[in-house]
Protein backbone atom coordinates (compact mmCIF):
# COMPACT_ATOMS: atom_id res chain seq x y z
CA UNK A 1 0.00 0.00 0.00
CA UNK A 2 1.74 3.54 -0.92
CA UNK A 3 2.32 5.84 2.01
CA UNK A 4 0.34 9.17 2.04
CA UNK A 5 2.50 11.78 2.68
CA UNK A 6 0.00 12.82 5.97
CA UNK A 7 0.84 8.82 7.25
CA UNK A 8 4.43 9.75 6.67
CA UNK A 9 4.54 12.04 8.47
CA UNK A 10 3.07 10.33 11.76
CA UNK A 11 4.50 7.10 11.32
CA UNK A 12 8.10 9.58 11.28
CA UNK A 13 7.08 12.27 13.88
CA UNK A 14 5.15 10.16 16.40
CA UNK A 15 8.34 7.79 17.28
CA UNK A 16 10.37 10.93 17.48
CA UNK A 17 8.60 12.76 19.77
CA UNK A 18 8.06 10.17 21.80
CA UNK A 19 12.00 9.70 21.93
CA UNK A 20 12.24 13.14 22.84
CA UNK A 21 9.40 12.93 25.72
CA UNK A 22 9.50 9.65 27.35
CA UNK A 23 11.91 7.64 29.48
CA UNK A 24 14.60 5.33 28.74
CA UNK A 25 12.05 2.91 29.96
CA UNK A 26 10.84 1.48 26.48
CA UNK A 27 11.10 -1.60 25.63
CA UNK A 28 8.93 -2.52 22.56
CA UNK A 29 9.51 1.05 21.15
CA UNK A 30 12.67 1.05 20.17
CA UNK A 31 12.70 -2.53 18.46
CA UNK A 32 9.61 -2.05 16.87
CA UNK A 33 9.76 1.39 15.55
CA UNK A 34 5.68 1.31 14.00
CA UNK A 35 2.75 3.48 14.94
CA UNK A 36 -0.08 1.37 15.13
CA UNK A 37 -2.95 3.39 14.14
CA UNK A 38 -5.96 0.36 13.36
CA UNK A 39 -5.85 -3.49 14.18
CA UNK A 40 -8.14 -6.45 14.12
CA UNK A 41 -7.64 -10.49 14.69
CA UNK A 42 -3.73 -11.08 14.09
CA UNK A 43 -3.72 -7.66 11.90
CA UNK A 44 -2.41 -4.17 13.02
CA UNK A 45 -1.93 -1.50 10.54
CA UNK A 46 0.43 1.29 10.72
CA UNK A 47 0.38 5.27 10.20
CA UNK A 48 2.46 4.54 6.78
CA UNK A 49 -0.56 2.12 5.41
CA UNK A 50 1.80 -1.29 6.37
CA UNK A 51 0.10 -4.44 7.70
CA UNK A 52 1.66 -6.30 10.22
CA UNK A 53 0.95 -10.10 11.49
CA UNK A 54 0.88 -9.38 15.37
CA UNK A 55 2.37 -12.49 17.34
CA UNK A 56 3.31 -10.56 19.97
CA UNK A 57 0.05 -10.13 20.70
CA UNK A 58 0.59 -7.38 23.44
CA UNK A 59 2.76 -9.75 25.10
CA UNK A 60 0.69 -12.00 25.05
CA UNK A 61 -2.63 -10.16 26.25
CA UNK A 62 -4.65 -10.03 23.30
CA UNK A 63 -5.86 -14.00 23.63
CA UNK A 64 -8.45 -13.39 20.94
CA UNK A 65 -6.31 -10.95 19.08
CA UNK A 66 -7.05 -7.42 18.13
CA UNK A 67 -10.43 -5.88 18.70
CA UNK A 68 -12.48 -8.35 18.74
CA UNK A 69 -16.21 -8.31 18.12
CA UNK A 70 -17.47 -10.13 21.27
CA UNK A 71 -15.20 -8.28 23.69
CA UNK A 72 -16.08 -4.77 21.88
CA UNK A 73 -19.67 -5.56 22.22
CA UNK A 74 -18.86 -6.39 25.97
CA UNK A 75 -17.64 -2.90 26.62
CA UNK A 76 -19.81 -1.13 24.81
CA UNK A 77 -22.90 -2.91 26.67
CA UNK A 78 -21.19 -1.66 30.06
CA UNK A 79 -20.60 1.83 28.61
CA UNK A 80 -24.25 2.41 27.42
CA UNK A 81 -25.87 0.43 30.48
CA UNK A 82 -24.75 3.78 32.65
CA UNK A 83 -23.16 1.24 35.35
CA UNK A 84 -20.40 2.92 37.25
CA UNK A 85 -16.78 2.87 35.52
CA UNK A 86 -15.13 2.27 38.61
CA UNK A 87 -16.60 0.88 41.86
CA UNK A 88 -13.49 -0.36 43.82
CA UNK A 89 -14.02 -3.94 45.48
CA UNK A 90 -17.80 -3.38 45.76
CA UNK A 91 -20.50 -5.89 44.39
CA UNK A 92 -21.40 -5.09 41.38
CA UNK A 93 -23.58 -7.45 38.20
CA UNK A 94 -20.31 -6.71 35.81
CA UNK A 95 -17.96 -8.47 38.71
CA UNK A 96 -20.52 -11.37 39.40
CA UNK A 97 -20.86 -12.66 35.86
CA UNK A 98 -16.84 -12.42 35.78
CA UNK A 99 -16.29 -14.55 38.92
CA UNK A 100 -19.21 -17.02 37.46
CA UNK A 101 -17.71 -18.02 34.19
CA UNK A 102 -13.82 -17.54 36.01
CA UNK A 103 -15.04 -20.24 38.13
CA UNK A 104 -16.46 -22.71 35.53
CA UNK A 105 -12.95 -22.49 34.00
CA UNK A 106 -10.51 -23.48 37.18
CA UNK A 107 -9.67 -26.80 37.72
CA UNK A 108 -11.67 -28.71 39.38
CA UNK A 109 -9.46 -29.45 42.68
CA UNK A 110 -9.44 -25.92 43.24
CA UNK A 111 -12.71 -24.44 42.23
CA UNK A 112 -14.69 -26.52 44.62
CA UNK A 113 -12.71 -24.89 47.43
CA UNK A 114 -11.23 -21.21 45.94
CA UNK A 115 -11.62 -17.61 46.77
CA UNK A 116 -11.35 -14.56 44.46
CA UNK A 117 -9.10 -11.71 45.24
CA UNK A 118 -9.20 -8.85 42.90
CA UNK A 119 -5.52 -6.78 42.68
CA UNK A 120 -4.18 -3.49 41.22
CA UNK A 121 -4.56 -3.64 37.74
CA UNK A 122 -1.25 -5.35 36.84
CA UNK A 123 0.25 -9.38 37.21
CA UNK A 124 2.94 -7.68 39.42
CA UNK A 125 0.38 -6.72 41.86
CA UNK A 126 -0.77 -10.07 42.01
CA UNK A 127 2.53 -11.71 42.60
CA UNK A 128 3.26 -9.05 45.37
CA UNK A 129 -0.66 -10.01 46.73
CA UNK A 130 0.35 -13.91 46.50
CA UNK A 131 3.54 -13.38 47.94
CA UNK A 132 1.71 -11.42 51.13
CA UNK A 133 -1.19 -14.25 51.38
CA UNK A 134 1.42 -16.95 52.20
CA UNK A 135 3.23 -15.22 53.96
CA UNK A 136 0.61 -14.09 56.57
CA UNK A 137 -0.89 -17.76 56.10
CA UNK A 138 2.56 -19.51 56.98
CA UNK A 139 3.62 -17.08 59.37
CA UNK A 140 7.33 -17.25 57.33
CA UNK A 141 8.89 -15.01 55.18
CA UNK A 142 11.05 -16.85 52.84
CA UNK A 143 9.78 -17.88 49.25
CA UNK A 144 11.47 -20.33 46.71
CA UNK A 145 11.60 -19.11 42.90
CA UNK A 146 13.59 -20.95 40.07
CA UNK A 147 16.38 -19.64 37.57
CA UNK A 148 14.51 -17.92 34.36
CA UNK A 149 11.65 -16.67 36.73
CA UNK A 150 9.54 -13.72 35.71
CA UNK A 151 7.37 -12.36 37.74
CA UNK A 152 8.02 -8.87 37.49
CA UNK A 153 9.17 -5.95 38.92
CA UNK A 154 7.44 -4.62 42.44
CA UNK A 155 9.70 -5.02 45.16
CA UNK A 156 7.70 -8.18 46.19
CA UNK A 157 7.65 -9.95 42.84
CA UNK A 158 11.34 -8.86 41.74
CA UNK A 159 12.20 -10.42 44.39
CA UNK A 160 11.43 -14.09 42.59
CA UNK A 161 13.12 -12.92 38.92
CA UNK A 162 16.04 -13.94 37.30
CA UNK A 163 17.25 -10.82 37.09
CA UNK A 164 17.03 -9.67 41.33
CA UNK A 165 19.99 -9.78 44.10
CA UNK A 166 17.67 -9.62 46.97
CA UNK A 167 18.00 -12.55 49.41
CA UNK A 168 14.59 -12.97 50.25
CA UNK A 169 14.03 -15.72 47.61
CA UNK A 170 15.98 -18.52 47.61
CA UNK A 171 16.40 -19.61 43.53
CA UNK A 172 16.03 -23.25 42.11
CA UNK A 173 17.39 -25.07 39.60
CA UNK A 174 14.52 -25.07 36.34
CA UNK A 175 14.64 -28.63 34.57
CA UNK A 176 15.07 -27.82 30.57
CA UNK A 177 16.89 -30.15 27.90
CA UNK A 178 18.72 -26.93 25.92
CA UNK A 179 21.64 -25.87 28.32
CA UNK A 180 20.59 -28.35 31.46
CA UNK A 181 22.11 -26.98 34.97
CA UNK A 182 23.50 -29.90 35.07
CA UNK A 183 24.29 -31.24 32.00
CA UNK A 184 22.45 -34.07 31.45
CA UNK A 185 19.09 -33.18 30.12
CA UNK A 186 15.84 -35.27 29.78
CA UNK A 187 14.24 -36.96 32.61
CA UNK A 188 17.61 -37.15 34.40
CA UNK A 189 18.13 -33.76 34.38
CA UNK A 190 14.45 -33.10 35.75
CA UNK A 191 15.29 -35.41 38.68
CA UNK A 192 18.21 -33.95 39.59
CA UNK A 193 16.30 -30.50 39.61
CA UNK A 194 13.41 -31.92 41.78
CA UNK A 195 16.15 -33.54 44.19
CA UNK A 196 18.13 -30.32 44.52
CA UNK A 197 14.89 -29.22 45.99
CA UNK A 198 14.10 -32.07 48.22
CA UNK A 199 17.70 -31.54 49.75
CA UNK A 200 18.00 -27.60 50.31
CA UNK A 201 14.32 -27.68 51.94
CA UNK A 202 15.77 -31.14 53.99
CA UNK A 203 19.31 -30.48 54.93
CA UNK A 204 19.18 -28.74 58.55
CA UNK A 205 22.76 -27.21 58.27
CA UNK A 206 21.17 -24.97 54.63
CA UNK A 207 21.22 -21.46 55.23
CA UNK A 208 18.06 -21.02 53.38
CA UNK A 209 14.94 -19.45 55.18
CA UNK A 210 11.78 -21.29 55.96
CA UNK A 211 9.66 -20.61 52.82
CA UNK A 212 6.60 -19.23 52.95
CA UNK A 213 5.82 -20.42 49.73
CA UNK A 214 7.21 -21.79 46.23
CA UNK A 215 6.41 -20.17 42.85
CA UNK A 216 6.34 -21.50 39.53
CA UNK A 217 5.90 -20.72 35.82
CA UNK A 218 4.53 -24.34 34.25
CA UNK A 219 5.95 -22.79 30.80
CA UNK A 220 8.52 -19.92 31.39
CA UNK A 221 7.27 -17.38 29.02
CA UNK A 222 10.22 -14.84 29.43
CA UNK A 223 12.77 -17.01 30.33
CA UNK A 224 12.86 -18.73 26.92
CA UNK A 225 9.59 -20.27 26.54
CA UNK A 226 10.49 -23.95 28.39
CA UNK A 227 8.19 -26.15 29.34
CA UNK A 228 8.77 -27.88 32.78
CA UNK A 229 8.22 -31.50 32.34
CA UNK A 230 4.93 -32.57 33.69
CA UNK A 231 6.42 -35.13 36.03
CA UNK A 232 8.56 -32.70 37.47
CA UNK A 233 5.47 -30.54 37.86
CA UNK A 234 3.93 -33.12 39.70
CA UNK A 235 6.89 -33.47 41.83
CA UNK A 236 7.17 -29.92 43.06
CA UNK A 237 3.03 -30.27 44.42
CA UNK A 238 4.60 -33.38 46.32
CA UNK A 239 7.43 -32.01 47.55
CA UNK A 240 5.50 -28.76 49.15
CA UNK A 241 2.46 -30.73 50.28
CA UNK A 242 4.34 -32.98 52.22
CA UNK A 243 6.10 -30.30 53.92
CA UNK A 244 3.07 -27.58 54.41
CA UNK A 245 4.61 -24.86 51.67
CA UNK A 246 1.68 -23.32 49.62
CA UNK A 247 2.24 -23.85 45.68
CA UNK A 248 1.76 -20.38 43.62
CA UNK A 249 1.02 -21.12 40.03
CA UNK A 250 1.79 -17.85 38.11
CA UNK A 251 -0.37 -18.29 34.80
CA UNK A 252 -0.17 -14.83 33.89
CA UNK A 253 1.39 -15.78 30.65
CA UNK A 254 0.14 -19.02 30.35
CA UNK A 255 -3.66 -18.97 31.56
CA UNK A 256 -6.68 -19.20 29.03
CA UNK A 257 -5.91 -21.24 26.55
CA UNK A 258 -2.51 -20.37 25.50
CA UNK A 259 -0.58 -23.43 26.38
CA UNK A 260 -3.09 -25.86 24.83
CA UNK A 261 -4.78 -26.14 27.71
CA UNK A 262 -7.47 -23.91 29.98
CA UNK A 263 -4.66 -22.98 32.39
CA UNK A 264 -1.08 -24.90 31.65
CA UNK A 265 -1.03 -26.77 35.25
CA UNK A 266 -4.07 -28.90 33.97
CA UNK A 267 -1.11 -30.79 31.87
CA UNK A 268 0.42 -32.32 34.57
CA UNK A 269 -3.07 -32.69 36.70
CA UNK A 270 -0.80 -29.73 39.54
CA UNK A 271 -3.77 -28.66 41.83
CA UNK A 272 -1.88 -25.35 43.34
CA UNK A 273 -2.54 -23.48 46.36
CA UNK A 274 -2.33 -20.00 44.28
CA UNK A 275 -3.39 -19.26 41.54
CA UNK A 276 -2.19 -16.00 39.51
CA UNK A 277 -4.19 -14.42 36.78
CA UNK A 278 -3.73 -11.61 34.40
CA UNK A 279 -2.99 -10.48 30.74
CA UNK A 280 -5.44 -12.40 28.95
CA UNK A 281 -7.71 -12.50 32.09
CA UNK A 282 -8.99 -8.68 31.21
CA UNK A 283 -9.66 -9.50 27.81
CA UNK A 284 -6.90 -7.19 26.72
CA UNK A 285 -8.12 -4.51 29.32
CA UNK A 286 -5.89 -4.58 32.43
CA UNK A 287 -6.71 -6.68 35.16
CA UNK A 288 -5.09 -9.22 37.64
CA UNK A 289 -6.78 -11.79 39.71
CA UNK A 290 -5.85 -13.75 42.78
CA UNK A 291 -7.57 -17.12 43.07
CA UNK A 292 -6.61 -19.27 45.99
CA UNK A 293 -7.73 -21.96 48.60
CA UNK A 294 -10.08 -20.98 51.08
CA UNK A 295 -8.39 -21.77 53.88
CA UNK A 296 -5.69 -19.42 53.12
CA UNK A 297 -6.19 -15.77 53.56
CA UNK A 298 -7.84 -15.86 56.92
CA UNK A 299 -6.20 -12.69 58.12
CA UNK A 300 -6.87 -10.95 55.43
CA UNK A 301 -9.98 -9.17 56.59
CA UNK A 302 -9.85 -5.32 56.50
CA UNK A 303 -6.25 -5.35 54.75
CA UNK A 304 -5.04 -2.38 52.22
CA UNK A 305 -6.28 -3.15 48.55
CA UNK A 306 -4.66 -1.16 45.72
CA UNK A 307 -7.45 1.24 44.33
CA UNK A 308 -7.57 0.38 40.75
CA UNK A 309 -8.40 -3.04 41.15
CA UNK A 310 -11.60 -4.99 39.79
CA UNK A 311 -12.05 -2.70 36.49
CA UNK A 312 -15.48 -2.79 35.38
CA UNK A 313 -14.76 -2.54 31.52
CA UNK A 314 -12.17 -4.86 31.96
CA UNK A 315 -14.05 -7.41 33.95
CA UNK A 316 -16.59 -7.36 30.87
CA UNK A 317 -13.98 -7.98 28.80
CA UNK A 318 -12.23 -11.15 30.05
CA UNK A 319 -16.04 -12.30 31.04
CA UNK A 320 -16.47 -11.98 27.61
CA UNK A 321 -13.01 -13.71 26.37
CA UNK A 322 -13.60 -16.65 29.17
CA UNK A 323 -16.55 -17.56 27.45
CA UNK A 324 -15.67 -17.05 24.21
CA UNK A 325 -12.56 -19.40 24.71
CA UNK A 326 -14.38 -22.25 26.88
CA UNK A 327 -17.63 -22.32 24.30
CA UNK A 328 -15.13 -22.31 21.29
CA UNK A 329 -12.71 -24.88 22.33
CA UNK A 330 -9.85 -22.52 22.04
CA UNK A 331 -7.44 -24.51 24.23
CA UNK A 332 -7.83 -27.37 22.47
CA UNK A 333 -7.31 -25.38 19.15
CA UNK A 334 -4.39 -23.87 20.78
CA UNK A 335 -2.72 -27.57 21.12
CA UNK A 336 -3.36 -28.90 18.09
CA UNK A 337 -2.20 -26.01 16.15
CA UNK A 338 0.40 -25.28 18.14
CA UNK A 339 1.67 -28.89 17.53
CA UNK A 340 1.43 -28.52 14.18
CA UNK A 341 3.63 -25.54 14.22
CA UNK A 342 6.47 -26.40 16.30
CA UNK A 343 6.87 -29.45 13.95
CA UNK A 344 7.55 -27.18 10.87
CA UNK A 345 9.65 -25.11 13.40
CA UNK A 346 11.78 -27.82 14.02
CA UNK A 347 12.07 -28.90 10.24
CA UNK A 348 13.15 -25.61 9.54
CA UNK A 349 15.50 -26.18 12.79
CA UNK A 350 16.95 -28.92 10.92
CA UNK A 351 18.06 -27.21 7.91
CA UNK A 352 19.98 -24.04 9.69
CA UNK A 353 22.84 -24.00 11.94
CA UNK A 354 21.99 -21.36 13.75
CA UNK A 355 18.91 -22.24 15.51
CA UNK A 356 19.83 -24.13 18.80
CA UNK A 357 16.60 -25.52 19.98
CA UNK A 358 12.80 -25.06 18.78
CA UNK A 359 10.40 -25.53 21.60
CA UNK A 360 6.81 -24.37 23.15
CA UNK A 361 3.77 -25.84 24.42
CA UNK A 362 0.39 -24.44 22.62
CA UNK A 363 0.57 -21.27 20.91
CA UNK A 364 3.54 -20.51 23.08
CA UNK A 365 6.68 -21.14 20.56
CA UNK A 366 10.14 -20.30 20.86
CA UNK A 367 13.27 -20.63 18.22
CA UNK A 368 16.88 -20.03 20.28
CA UNK A 369 19.02 -18.78 18.38
CA UNK A 370 22.62 -19.57 18.67
CA UNK A 371 26.60 -19.17 16.95
CA UNK A 372 26.17 -21.24 14.01
CA UNK A 373 29.83 -20.93 13.59
CA UNK A 374 31.51 -21.99 17.43
CA UNK A 375 31.76 -25.31 19.01
CA UNK A 376 30.09 -26.40 21.85
CA UNK A 377 31.79 -24.81 25.43
CA UNK A 378 33.18 -28.34 25.91
CA UNK A 379 35.56 -30.25 23.49
CA UNK A 380 34.88 -33.12 24.74
CA UNK A 381 31.09 -32.72 24.24
CA UNK A 382 32.46 -31.05 20.56
CA UNK A 383 34.53 -34.18 19.37
CA UNK A 384 31.28 -36.64 20.77
CA UNK A 385 28.90 -35.44 17.83
CA UNK A 386 25.77 -36.79 19.04
CA UNK A 387 22.61 -35.46 19.40
CA UNK A 388 23.01 -35.67 23.40
CA UNK A 389 25.85 -33.89 23.32
CA UNK A 390 24.57 -30.91 21.41
CA UNK A 391 21.43 -30.44 23.77
CA UNK A 392 22.96 -30.48 27.20
CA UNK A 393 26.50 -28.48 25.72
CA UNK A 394 25.00 -26.44 23.26
CA UNK A 395 26.66 -23.25 21.24
CA UNK A 396 26.82 -20.06 22.45
CA UNK A 397 23.50 -17.85 22.33
CA UNK A 398 23.47 -14.89 19.82
CA UNK A 399 21.36 -12.64 21.05
CA UNK A 400 22.88 -9.98 18.19
CA UNK A 401 21.30 -12.66 15.65
CA UNK A 402 18.21 -12.86 17.46
CA UNK A 403 17.52 -8.78 17.02
CA UNK A 404 18.24 -9.26 13.32
CA UNK A 405 15.96 -11.54 13.16
CA UNK A 406 13.25 -9.71 14.80
CA UNK A 407 14.26 -6.48 12.17
CA UNK A 408 13.97 -8.73 9.62
CA UNK A 409 10.44 -10.40 10.31
CA UNK A 410 9.32 -6.81 10.38
CA UNK A 411 10.29 -6.02 7.10
CA UNK A 412 8.55 -8.76 6.24
CA UNK A 413 5.30 -7.96 7.98
CA UNK A 414 5.49 -10.04 10.75
CA UNK A 415 6.14 -9.02 14.73
CA UNK A 416 7.78 -11.14 16.65
CA UNK A 417 9.05 -10.98 20.68
CA UNK A 418 12.37 -11.82 22.00
CA UNK A 419 13.22 -13.49 25.24
CA UNK A 420 15.26 -16.37 26.89
CA UNK A 421 17.72 -15.40 29.43
CA UNK A 422 20.21 -14.33 26.61
CA UNK A 423 17.73 -12.27 24.61
CA UNK A 424 18.21 -14.69 21.81
CA UNK A 425 14.95 -16.51 21.76
CA UNK A 426 12.84 -15.87 19.23
CA UNK A 427 9.49 -16.12 20.61
CA UNK A 428 5.49 -16.74 18.97
CA UNK A 429 2.58 -15.48 20.82
CA UNK A 430 -0.03 -15.15 18.12
CA UNK A 431 -4.09 -14.91 19.46
CA UNK A 432 -5.43 -18.20 19.81
CA UNK A 433 -8.23 -17.16 16.85
CA UNK A 434 -5.37 -17.21 14.23
CA UNK A 435 -6.30 -19.68 11.13
CA UNK A 436 -4.60 -22.09 9.41
CA UNK A 437 -3.38 -19.92 6.68
CA UNK A 438 -2.61 -17.41 8.98
CA UNK A 439 0.02 -19.57 10.98
CA UNK A 440 1.37 -20.64 7.74
CA UNK A 441 1.89 -17.01 6.58
CA UNK A 442 3.45 -16.69 10.12
CA UNK A 443 6.00 -19.47 9.83
CA UNK A 444 6.46 -18.66 5.49
CA UNK A 445 7.47 -15.25 6.92
CA UNK A 446 9.74 -16.39 9.78
CA UNK A 447 11.38 -18.78 7.61
CA UNK A 448 12.49 -16.22 5.40
CA UNK A 449 13.91 -13.76 7.73
CA UNK A 450 15.68 -16.54 9.87
CA UNK A 451 17.41 -17.76 6.77
CA UNK A 452 18.30 -13.72 5.66
CA UNK A 453 19.22 -13.07 9.28
CA UNK A 454 21.48 -16.04 8.90
CA UNK A 455 23.24 -14.91 5.71
CA UNK A 456 24.10 -11.26 7.06
CA UNK A 457 25.58 -12.92 9.71
CA UNK A 458 27.89 -15.15 8.31
CA UNK A 459 28.46 -12.37 5.67
CA UNK A 460 28.90 -9.32 8.24
CA UNK A 461 30.60 -10.70 11.19
CA UNK A 462 30.65 -13.60 13.81
CA UNK A 463 29.07 -14.02 17.33
CA UNK A 464 32.08 -14.93 19.58
CA UNK A 465 32.37 -17.72 22.38
CA UNK A 466 31.24 -15.42 24.84
CA UNK A 467 28.11 -14.47 22.74
CA UNK A 468 29.25 -11.20 21.81
CA UNK A 469 29.34 -10.12 17.94
CA UNK A 470 32.45 -9.09 16.20
CA UNK A 471 30.81 -6.90 13.59
CA UNK A 472 32.63 -5.13 10.20
CA UNK A 473 32.43 -1.69 11.67
CA UNK A 474 33.05 -2.59 15.77
CA UNK A 475 29.56 -1.38 16.23
CA UNK A 476 27.84 -4.01 19.11
CA UNK A 477 23.90 -3.03 18.70
CA UNK A 478 21.61 -2.03 21.49
CA UNK A 479 19.80 -4.97 23.42
CA UNK A 480 15.99 -4.62 22.71
CA UNK A 481 13.13 -6.65 22.89
CA UNK A 482 13.61 -6.54 26.92
CA UNK A 483 10.66 -7.51 28.73
CA UNK A 484 7.84 -4.75 30.16
CA UNK A 485 5.73 -4.59 32.92
CA UNK A 486 2.91 -7.10 33.18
Amino acid sequence: MAESSHGGCVSQGVPRRQSARESAARTYARALPIVPVRARGLTIEGADGRRYLDCLSGAGTLALGHNHPVVLEAIRKVLDSGAPLHALDLATPVEDAFVAELFRTLPAGLADHARVQFCGPGGTDAVAAAFKLVREATGRTGMLAFTGAHHNMATSAFDASEEAAGVRVTRLPYPRDYRCPFGVGGTHGAELAARWTESLLDDAASDAPRPAGLIVEAVQSEGGVIPAPDPWMRRMRQITAARSIPLIADEVHTGVGRTGAFWAVEHSGVTPDVMILSKAIGGSLPLSVLVHRDDLGRSERGAPADTFRGNQLALAAGTATLTYVRENGLAERASVLGARMLSRLRDLGQRLSCVGEVRGRGLMLGVELVDPEAGPRHAEAGRSGSAESAATDPRPAAPELAAAVQRECLRRGLIVELGGRHTSVVRLLPPLTISDEQADAVLDRLSDALEAAARGHTSHGRTSPSGHAHHRHGDRPARVGQPAGR
